[in-house]
């Protein structure tokens, strides 16, 4: 059950990640621990999925991976 909220955690650190990416008025030096973070995470994805026009593809699929991580184990916790 850990596991599964250090991944909710993460998820909502990215989404942070995004908006301020999208609202330059909002960086400031917290931003560098942010990107700290999710880039080495996203790194090794986009070497696969670039990005296409504009838009981070492999953003996307790190977000689903970690929804999908996050409720296969809340899902094995609970015995489903």
């Amino acid at each position: 059950m850990i596991l599964s909220n250090v991944l909710y955690v993460y998820f909502l650190v990215m989404i942070v990640y995004a908006v301020v990416s999208w609202i330059p008025s909002l960086r400031g030096q917290w931003t560098t621990y942010i990107a700290m973070v999710v880039e080495p995470v996203l790194q090794p994805v986009r070497r696969i999925i670039p990005p296409l026009g504009g838009l981070d593809i492999a953003f996307l699929v790190v977000l689903i991976i970690v929804q999908w991580a996050s409720g296969a184990i809340a899902r094995s916790a609970c015995g489903y």
